[in-house]
């Protein structure tokens, strides 16, 4: 079996793209979404020492950093019940625009993270798997759930999203 160090350059070389996105789709903040990255990285770190390969690598990678991103997403509404809102941290310069379609396409990726961001949990983390391109049965393996469940469960949220994104995210189930 390769080292802990093997490992952990496989995922990053090969997932890293998608943990930053998982981050993003978690954290609007770009300060706590670089956290929260760092704390996916260690905890990914960490659990590669019990990595006994009874799933695929990548699966394995998802389950820690959905299971970092939920429990960071918990502590952050603990925390936020306790503080008001602040614009300061806002990242509103990301990238410039060159053209009007350009922004609006952005703004409508930004929409739907927004929107994503909104979901339960568990949905999220179904939704996130999704767009990642992993099928229903490794979402099933990631979750523990069926992978008929998955399919299910990721039409009505697809649906969910469309009806917010063109209303403008009112809260309708």
């Amino acid at each position: 079996m390769a080292s802990r160090e093997d490992l952990y350059e496989e995922a990053v070389r090969t997932h890293g793209p998608a943990l930053d996105r998982l981050s993003r789709a978690y954290e609007a903040n770009p300060e706590a979404r670089r956290d929260l990255l760092q704390e996916i990285h260690l905890a990914l770190w960490r659990s590669l020492e019990s990595f006994d390969a009874r799933c695929s690598l990548r699966t394995w990678i998802y389950r820690v950093a959905h299971n970092v991103a939920s429990s960071h997403v918990d502590a952050d509404r603990r925390s936020k019940a306790r503080q008001p809102v602040s614009i300061d941290g806002l990242d509103l310069a990301d990238e410039g625009f060159d053209t009007a379609s350009v922004a609006d396409r952005r703004m409508a990726i930004e929409r739907l993270m927004e929107l994503i961001r909104e979901l339960k949990p568990l949905d999220r983390q179904l939704m996130l798997l999704f767009l990642e391109g992993v099928d229903a049965g490794g979402i099933a393996e990631v979750t523990g759930l069926s992978p008929g469940n998955v399919a299910t469960k990721i039409h009505r949220i697809k649906n969910i999203l469309i009806r917010r994104f063109h209303i403008g995210g009112e809260h309708g189930r």
